[in-house]
């Protein structure tokens, strides 16, 4: 499925004066009905994505960091039971995982006298009652259950989202009888930097010989597309040749490639591609 650039830029720009929050999901979904959710909350939790990038440094200053906490330290004094980190970061807009994250880590730090390891806070953020102070182990689960794009618990579902997509391609390609390596088994040979399938016999699509698939169960947007190339595309390229970028959820239509994109790189895979 492919999205117009026009489309696109008009749920761009609604996305501009919302906060990333369940309420503002439902109001993109009455303002768009047209497209399905799975569509929009991709295009949502990119586009937020986008955001908390921009702005990420001036919410790890040492000045924000203490006042983050000494906001929550007089919040949870006046009533414990208020979802104070999750309004903090809803008024600050920050995402209230990474807000629940900069707090933690503050918390720890005062009782140890030491910087926590990454180790340890994720550790905690993804189960709450590893936390020594009972309150902050309920403003913390308050936050991560409440985070739309950010968090342990989104984490899982786009893994598993992720998974599943890769079980249908999967499957689609068993029913094509097409002879294919999965990443396991090349993985298993030693490759380090592996695609989600290799084509032991390579198909024609689209005029393009295709080696390789990738499948991305998410938004196809120009900038999403250019990061795969950097981090993953290229280096699939110079291994394994032609290629196919197989994106679930939907994609943009005619949006700008690399002028050095490699000659036969398809974005689609027609009969294969999966979307709701």
């Amino acid at each position: 499925m492919k999205l117009s650039k026009a489309q696109y830029d008009e749920i761009a720009q609604f996305l501009g004066h919302v906060q990333p929050t369940r309420q503002s999901l439902r109001k993109l979904k009455e303002r768009f009905p047209s497209q399905s959710q799975s569509t929009l909350l991709s295009i949502f939790s990119q586009e937020y994505q986008k955001q908390i990038k921009r702005t990420h440094a001036k919410h790890h200053t040492a000045e924000a960091i203490e006042t983050y906490y000494q906001r929550y330290l007089s919040g949870v004094m006046k009533n414990a039971a208020a979802p104070v980190l999750l309004e903090l970061a809803n008024e600050v807009d920050f995402a209230p995982s990474l807000m629940a994250r900069i707090v933690l880590e503050r918390f720890l730090q005062e009782q140890e006298g030491t910087i926590p390891s990454k180790t340890l806070i994720n550790s905690m953020l993804r189960d709450p009652s590893q936390i020594p102070d009972g309150v902050l182990a309920n403003q913390v689960y308050q936050c991560t259950v409440n985070d739309c794009c950010y968090g342990p618990l989104v984490d899982c579902i786009k893994h598993a989202i992720g998974h599943e997509h890769e079980v249908l391609l999967r499957e689609m390609l068993l029913e094509k009888n097409l002879s294919f390596l999965a990443e396991e088994q090349l993985r298993a040979k030693g490759y380090d930097k592996t695609p989600d399938f290799i084509l032991e016999v390579p198909v024609a699509v689209e005029g393009h010989i295709i080696h390789w698939i990738e499948s991305k169960a998410s938004f196809g947007d120009e900038c999403s597309h250019q990061a795969y190339l950097n981090d993953q595309f290229w280096s699939y390229w110079n291994r394994y040749c032609y290629v196919t970028g197989d994106y679930h959820v939907v994609q943009i239509e005619r949006f700008q490639l690399p002028h050095t994109l490699p000659q036969g790189f398809s974005s689609n895979f027609p009969g294969i591609s999966h979307s709701d």
